[in-house]
């Protein structure tokens, strides 16, 4: 970071949902943030508007479909010229899934699982390499990759979905200890998540569903995205001897039931 400037961050599907409150709980917590979507661009300068409301002073929209390494390349170079030769954070939350339910997972088409995939992991793998230049040119940076309580136990999510989010914990690791000691590597898994995302799984169950996991929820709610955006901020500021970790951000359900 350069004196006199907040700590610089990317966040990567920050249009909307769990980007775009991780992106202003970083702002809240003292980053300047640059926003990247691949097709929302409304819903990201939204984001970028929020962003600044809640303080940070360098900020920028950024269009970039993460699984195309060239579009990648551009946007860390958008990302140079807005924060100049250092990166202290990179959140890789881009994602998407598959309308097929899993116990449906026979009738998936391969352009399917593999859509799913490369968003998801090859996605994250070119961030991070392209990302991590910047991240090395500080003294300490971090990364903090958003996977899901699915990539590590069984839920309703479609198959690539629950898979591509275990190869997300199991790439946390790794980056961890090929990145370290300079760059701390950690990632988010949230559970059942309120909003969209969750609507969109669950269908006309969503409120039923979402209630009943509440009521068995230790802490008797279900996690919100400013939940997953807290734990973000926490993860890059204030644990300095963690890294290769996974937190689970889910009221504790997935430990009791």
């Amino acid at each position: 970071m350069t004196a006199g400037l907040r700590p610089a961050a990317l966040v990567t599907g920050a249009a909307t949902g769990i980007g775009r409150a991780i992106a202003v709980a970083l702002a809240q917590g003292g980053f300047d943030v640059a926003i990247n979507y691949s097709r929302s661009e409304g819903p990201a300068r939204e984001t970028e508007a929020l962003v600044r409301k809640a303080g940070a002073q360098r900020s920028a929209v950024i269009e970039a479909d993460v699984s195309n390494e060239a579009d990648v390349i551009a946007m860390m170079k958008d990302v140079e010229a807005l924060f100049g030769p250092g990166l202290d954070l990179l959140v890789n939350n881009a994602g998407t899934t598959s309308e097929v339910p899993p116990h449906k997972f026979d009738t998936m088409t391969v352009e399917d699982f593999d859509r799913v995939f490369a968003v998801n992991v090859r996605g994250t793998f070119l961030v991070t390499k392209h990302a991590t230049p910047l991240l090395r040119a500080l003294c300490k940076a971090n990364i903090v990759n958003t996977a899901s309580i699915v990539g590590l136990r069984p839920g309703p999510q479609p198959l690539p979905y629950s898979s591509s989010k275990a190869a997300i914990i199991s790439m946390t690791r790794t980056f961890a200890g090929a990145l370290g000691p300079a760059i701390r590597v950690n990632a988010v898994a949230p559970g059942w998540l309120e909003g969209e995302w969750m609507e969109r799984t669950l269908g006309d169950n969503y409120h039923r569903l979402m209630e009943r996991r509440a009521k068995q929820t230790p802490l008797k709610r279900c996690a919100t995205p400013e939940d997953v955006g807290e734990a973000v901020l926490t993860l890059a500021t204030c644990l300095p001897f963690t890294t290769g970790q996974t937190v689970v951000v889910d009221g504790g359900y997935s430990f009791v039931s």
